[in-house]
């Protein structure tokens, strides 16, 4: 009897060494700041498109720019790109990267809003670019770090500023985020490109895609080593819970060709939210491609939404 007890044990041991490496492995994969070979058509640059406006790119990297730095609330420092309008402007546009993405990629949409007459700022998510951190949130603790822009916008341009909130895959999934915490009433209006409904969903999507494996007990395990390892379970990290608090309005934008965050979601988050809400779904854009499929339009589309409620 006691050496059946001893081959249990040693079963358990072996049992749960694995289930630890396998779960440290997927969130290494997808959670840590690297080079991820998973990224179909480069996800992290998804945003921009094939054919860089020149006008917008030297406008980015021109003189007018500068660095504003906020320290989180666990102590990270954050590094955010503000960019002013060409004439005085009481209009502030934040703008949400995707993921692997950076500050630098979203020029387009920052051109796009500095074409509308706003003050564009473009944070840098932590781990990303040059911000602090060692692991992506996938715009969970990014949605704290969000209210800590809005609230820097205020102290420097002042409390009279409108805030528009616009972003991009996980960059979209974060403003999302952010809509269902305490918003000050600057806050006018929200912009989300191509989000997912949930991590966990979306976690669970990319892993039977890539590993074609049952998610029981992987996922579970890595929601631990999450919480170990960056603070936070990822299925704390529930879009649609958020947007049931979210009070402002909303434009929903996703790519009918979209199999990185699959279309399906974009119903699931629509229908999360009773705030005033308008759908556009783009036809025949892939993950990230709505504005490169007709940018033109895009803005249109954006301007006549943001017109409703500045």
């Amino acid at each position: 009897m006691k050496k059946v007890w001893i081959t249990i044990g040693i079963i358990f041991v072996l049992l749960l060494g694995g289930l630890t490496f396998a779960g440290n492995y997927f969130y290494d994969y997808a959670f840590v700041p690297a080079e991820k070979d998973f990224l179909a058509n480069d996800e992290a640059q998804a945003s921009v498109d094939n054919k860089p406006t020149d006008k917008a790119l030297t406008w980015f990297k021109g003189s007018t720019r500068t660095n504003w730095y906020l320290t989180s609330q666990d102590g990270l420092k954050l590094r955010g790109i503000y960019l002013p309008a060409e004439n005085e402007s009481h209009k502030t546009a934040i703008i949400a990267h995707g993921y692997m993405g950076d500050a630098e990629s979203m020029y387009q949409f920052a051109g796009m809003y500095h074409e509308l007459g706003y003050n564009v700022l473009v944070p840098d998510a932590r781990g990303h670019g040059e911000s602090q951190g060692d692991y992506i949130g996938f715009g969970w603790p990014e949605r704290k770090d969000y209210v800590q822009w809005i609230d820097r916008v205020l102290t420097q341009n002042g409390e009279d500023e409108t805030i528009v909130l616009h972003g991009v895959s996980m960059g979209a999934a974060t403003v999302m985020m952010t809509s269902g915490e305490k918003l000050p009433a600057n806050v006018k209006a929200i912009v989300e490109d191509c989000g997912y409904s949930s991590i966990k969903a979306e976690l669970v999507y990319q892993y039977q895609q890539m590993f074609n494996l049952p998610t029981f007990p992987i996922i579970q395990v890595t929601n631990l080593v999450t919480r170990l390892r960056a603070g936070f379970f990822f299925t704390e990290g529930d879009v649609t819970k958020q947007l049931e608090k979210n009070k402002t309005p909303m434009l929903f934008i996703h790519g009918s060709d979209d199999t990185f965050v699959p279309f399906s979601m974009l119903d699931e988050v629509y229908a999360a939210t009773s705030a005033p809400k308008e759908k556009w779904v783009v036809d025949g854009a892939e993950h990230a491609e709505s504005y490169s499929k007709n940018p033109e339009r895009y803005k249109e589309k954006v301007k006549s939404f943001l017109s409703l409620y500045e």
